[in-house]
């Protein structure tokens, strides 16, 4: 079966990107497992710090293991927005095949020199491991939001050069008009993210890695498929599936309020996070 990296080339190649799904129970993992093993595409699953802390960081590491040799399937796990070396290096032992250092909220020079630090550790206990660092802000929190976070910002081309070349990250995360969360109106579907795709298409080529769209939930179509085109490699989806997993429960609890059984609670919510990662999938992979 081939590497994350070697996959991560390939979709470079072909101009498609891997789609990254966070999770937190085994109602969604199943759910993005089953998608992408019936579209025939790999996929990444991410756990963010809370995430794993909930999942248990070598439980999510068997979990997907096992899933990937039961289906002889590319199913990749990553370590999303890992805030501390002590961290990242438990990710890192307990076989994740990607580790997200962040700690984008920091100045420049601050996130340079912890993140090669970061580089530097992981590559020490696993010199195969994928590491991404993340450059700009683009606010936090996988939730919907009242407003646009405040102080975003856009990546700066030179700097990211220079962040690439002195930390020897892997993949960058850059901030290029996306952020975390969703408004209320792109939940209703009356707005959306539209990124700088220029911007993108600059990074690209300033620092010749792949690049992670982070907070791609609510992004529209268009976008999405020009970022991919510019040059995003993977893209982060978390905030649409914990709405279409919240919506699917309490349909669920609607629909019988006796019923006591977990996995039939859940039933509702495994379709229509399928309906979600499906949909975003075939747009990922040009399907």
């Amino acid at each position: 079966m081939m590497s994350l990296r070697e996959v991560l080339a390939e979709a470079k190649a072909k101009k498609v990107a891997l789609g990254h799904f966070n999770i937190s129970e085994l109602a969604a993992l199943k759910a993005v497992v089953a998608v992408a093993k019936k579209l025939n595409v790999p996929v990444l699953i991410g756990l963010s710090e809370g995430e794993r802390e909930f999942v248990g960081v070598r439980s999510a590491v068997a979990l997907t293991r096992s899933l990937r040799e039961e289906l002889d399937h590319p199913i990749y796990l990553n370590a999303d927005h890992t805030h501390s070396l002590e961290k990242l290096e438990v990710a890192v032992r307990a076989g994740f095949d990607e580790v997200i250092f962040d700690v984008s909220d920091k100045p420049f020079e601050e996130n340079l020199k912890l993140t090669k630090q970061a580089v530097e550790m992981a590559k020490s206990l696993n010199p195969e491991i994928v590491v991404e660092g993340e450059l700009g802000w683009i606010g936090s929190g996988s939730e919907v939001h009242e407003r646009v976070p405040e102080n975003l910002a856009l990546t700066d081309p030179a700097e990211a050069r220079q962040f690439v070349a002195e930390t020897k990250i892997d993949v960058l995360a850059p901030a290029v008009g996306n952020m975390h969360g969703m408004l209320a109106s792109m939940v209703a579907g009356e707005t959306h993210k539209e990124l700088n795709i220029e911007r993108v298409r600059q990074l690209a080529e300033a620092t010749g890695i792949f690049m992670t769209l982070h907070g791609g939930s609510g992004t529209s179509d268009e976008s999405f498929r020009a970022a991919i085109e510019a040059g995003m490699t993977i893209v982060h989806v978390s905030t649409e599936l914990r709405l279409a997993w919240r919506r699917g429960v309490e349909k669920a609890l609607a629909a019988d309020a006796k019923e006591l059984t977990p996995y039939k609670l859940l039933g509702p919510a495994v379709v229509d996070v399928e309906t979600v990662v499906t949909n975003r999938l075939k747009l990922f992979n040009n399907i």
